[in-house]
């Protein structure tokens, strides 16, 4: 790219910002991003000739100036503007996959492009110079006539033919209709020409009621939508399916019960199998224009082991898959459809290793195992995943081991991590890619496709837009041959095309580092940790995994996070220049829950054992009750967020986790303060916790003596008839094994329960706790089922 005659870009610093403890420091660089203030009037209009413009891009140009939601864009007849940009399709200026942006008399500029997915990424660039200049003057002094006249030349060659975007669509998360089209205007601005939604079961299927059931699939008009939409802007959507593997939210279901080979793999060989197969590849293809299909297969461990065997006995992992891939094939064909197919389990049953290891250990080549079988068809597309390495070198070599196989062009693909997080961790997303983009445009190395994943592994639980800036990353690599993408033009892209302040998102993915020290990848492969989900999930009452983070202040980390980040998003005003920053709430609200809950049984451990009634009561006042809220703040910002990007279905899997939290903290809260007036069990029938969320105050009298009330309750901040008064909700009930159904009157009920025995004790703050994962500190990925309990279902 030639933008101002800029020299070689400067190396990307692709660590998260590391902000001095000065809060007036923090407050400037927060609120002023670079010189341009969030309310700031914009200094350039740019006006777009769409009724002028070329046929073939017209309705994409009006879809993006009516909608960008940075008020860069005007129509030509609308009012005055600084910048007028015109489009012209040329193949004889340019080649296929190239643009050209020229300055010409007056504020003219035009705009020569091939292919139609390059001049909206030329209009994405335009918006980028913009914001440059802007900068330029506001931060340098520069010549403020440029605004009104600008005078470049911005030239881009694409690396890739195609460069797509893979989002999750089957971990509960189906995106909306509105967001999808949201997506693909921000795929186009970017360069993206291929958009790939992954549905394992999440489209409709005619006859198939239990295909995709209650999990809001898209209907055939859906699919019709997207695809006339992403048409308009040169983007073409491929169906993205499974037909062996990941099938068990389809097998779960009795209808599927014949087609099981295990829980997750359909059954290979069977007739029924492959009826169905064809049914759902023509019908997921059937609204869509692409001729391309992404059949998946990837990760079908234990293929032939489970009923397979049972009918037909013990067979070769290998030469199972081969054969079943080359039956999909054949109704691929039938389809005109060319298919593609992840590749890890060529590597893994070649192997006979189900381990990702096996998939990415470089001394296995399964070259020889598949020359003993029929091979892989030529026309059959190899899509080579790895989300982990750092190394450019380690991604060429499975390249070649690709080429290999047979597959002459191999696809890369790279991943933006927002699987088993709440967030998606920028920095090691910035490094991975830069290393497989690095390998696939090498000579040695190069390939012809790159793909981005976007996962939603474990819940879904993570805003998919917050990878908007490794989008912007792949795809400024994807049109330089450069191996550094500059992070000013970083910044600027980001602020100018998404309407964020990329150093505020990249401080936002702190809260899965250590404080202060940040995560150093290992030179070969990283999981990166994601600390923030799993303390937010950990039971806060056993908190059996806080010896992981009990030498870190954790406390000051996540409140700075969370008051730079909730300051951010507030400040963020309709019609401002960072609209997106609004979304940093969620990073935000979270940081404050895990300010409040990092250390908190550490902080009823010491007054417990102690014998200090008043002081835990004190902290269950001025840290637990406030955690009680915040979470309830986080839950319902959550599920706001959710009901606006992705369809309702799937929201139920993550409030049912919320709902058990809440309960948690609502029982730890009731047993803390029972115990701490010397209240009898009884008390436990009614919840002050949630009198407390609700901001509930009953007026029942209550049972205790005042003489059990500490006297410093006063000085918690709230009066002392809120403490001697039953929380709301149940009536007084008589409890049917109480001493009023003794025959003895001894107060013990018929099973032995002792009615009106004071809480005494809390024994969960007896136990000592040790580290589990020892020498790992907080850098570990761990889910949901790992962290909420020690215990497990028998």
């Amino acid at each position: 790219m030639e933008l101002d005659d800029r020299e070689t870009a400067s190396p990307m610093n692709i660590s998260t910002p590391i902000t001095g403890n000065n809060p007036e420091q923090q407050q400037q660089q927060q609120q002023n991003p670079r010189g341009l203030l969030d309310s700031e009037p914009l200094g350039i209009t740019i006006a777009v000739n769409v009724e002028n413009a070329p046929e073939d891009i017209r309705s994409g140009l009006a879809h993006i100036v009516e909608s960008h939601n940075v008020p860069y864009f005007v129509r030509q007849s609308e009012t005055a503007a600084e910048w007028h940009i015109s489009f012209e399709h040329s193949s004889d200026a340019v080649a296929a996959g190239a643009y050209q942006v020229r300055s010409a008399e007056g504020a003219q500029l035009l705009v020569l492009y091939n292919r139609r997915i390059d001049a909206f990424r030329a209009l994405g660039q335009v918006l980028t110079a913009a914001r440059a200049a802007e900068l330029n003057v506001a931060t340098n002094g520069g010549d403020a006539g440029a605004l009104k006249a600008p005078e470049f030349t911005i030239e881009e060659t694409a690396q890739f033919e195609t460069l797509a975007l893979l989002i999750d669509c089957s971990r509960n998360g189906v995106l909306s209709l509105h967001n999808v089209c949201a997506m693909l205007r921000q795929m186009a601005l970017m360069g993206y020409n291929m958009l790939q939604l992954y549905t394992e079961d999440t489209y409709r299927v005619e006859g198939e009621p239990f295909f995709g059931y209650l999990r809001g699939g898209y209907t055939q008009q859906e699919l019709r939508t997207i695809d006339d939409y992403a048409d308009a802007l040169g983007i073409e959507v491929v169906p993205c399916i499974q037909t062996l593997g990941h099938l068990g939210q389809m097998l779960q279901w009795p209808r599927y019960a014949s087609l099981r080979d295990t829980n997750e793999v359909i059954l290979s060989k069977l007739p029924d199998t492959y009826a169905l197969l064809g049914k759902l590849i023509a019908t997921v293809s059937a609204p869509l224009r692409s001729r391309r299909i992404h059949i998946g297969m990837d990760e079908a461990y234990g293929v032939g082991e489970g009923r397979f065997r049972a009918l037909f006995g013990s067979q070769e992992g290998t030469a199972i898959f081969v054969e079943h891939l080359m039956r999909v094939h054949e109704i691929c064909k039938s389809h005109g459809l060319r298919p593609m197919i992840w590749s890890d389990m060529l590597f893994c049953l070649a192997a006979k290793n189900n381990a990702l290891y096996a998939y990415y250990d470089q001394s296995n080549n399964p070259a020889e195992a598949f020359n003993k079988v029929e091979g892989i068809p030529p026309d059959i597309d190899l899509v080579f995943w790895d989300y982990y390495h750092t190394l450019p070198e380690i991604y060429s070599r499975k390249i070649q081991q690709h080429r290999e196989l047979g597959c002459e062009s191999p696809w890369m693909a790279g991943g933006a991590w927002t699987w088993s997080r709440m967030w998606c961790y920028l920095p090691f997303s910035f490094e991975s890619n830069r290393a497989s983009l690095a390998a696939a445009k090498s000579p040695t190395g190069r390939v012809s496709s790159f793909m981005l994943t976007i996962w939603g592994d474990e819940g879904n639980e993570c805003d998919f837009f917050s990878a908007l800036p490794v989008m912007l990353y792949v795809a400024n690599h994807s049109y330089t041959d450069r191996a550094e993408i500059d992070v000013d033009f970083m910044e600027n892209t980001f602020a100018a095309i998404c309407g964020g302040t990329l150093g505020d998102w990249m401080y936002a993915c702190r809260i899965d580092e250590i404080p202060s020290l940040g995560d150093s990848p290992d030179l070969r492969s990283q999981m990166p940790s994601n600390m923030s989900k799993w303390i937010l999930w950990e039971d806060p009452m056993l908190s059996f995994m806080s010896p992981q983070y009990d030498a870190l202040d954790l406390e000051a980390h996540y409140t700075q996070i969370a008051d730079r980040l909730l300051g951010c998003a507030l400040s963020s005003a309709p019609g401002g220049r960072y609209p997106l920053n609004r979304l940093l709430r969620m990073p935000g609200l979270l940081s404050r829950v895990l300010s409040l809950k990092c250390h908190l049984r550490e902080k009823l451990v010491h007054p417990y054992r102690a014998g200090d009634r008043a002081a835990l009561l004190q902290v269950t006042e001025t840290r637990l009750r406030p955690l009680i809220e915040a979470h309830r703040e986080l839950w319902l910002y959550h599920r706001s967020r959710w009901m606006r990007i992705y369809k309702p279905f799937g929201w139920e899997p993550l409030e049912l986790r919320y709902g058990g939290l809440m309960a948690r903290l609502h029982t730890m809260y009731d047993r803390i303060v029972a115990y701490a007036l010397q209240q009898p069990s009884t008390s436990l029938r009614r919840s002050r916790a949630i009198g407390v969320a609700a901001g509930v105050r009953s007026r029942q009298p209550s049972t205790s003596s005042a003489h059990d009330l500490p006297s410093t309750i006063s000085a918690f901040g709230c009066d002392d008839d809120l403490w001697r008064k039953p929380a709301p909700l149940l009536p007084p009930d008589p409890d049917p094994l109480s001493n009023v159904y003794s025959s003895n009157g001894s107060g013990i009920g018929p099973l032995g329960e002792d009615d009106d025995s004071i809480v005494d004790s809390i024994p969960e703050l007896e136990e000592d706790l040790h580290c589990i994962y020892e020498n790992s500190y907080t850098s570990l990925l761990l889910d949901y089922a790992r962290v909420t309990t020690p215990s497990r279902l028998g």
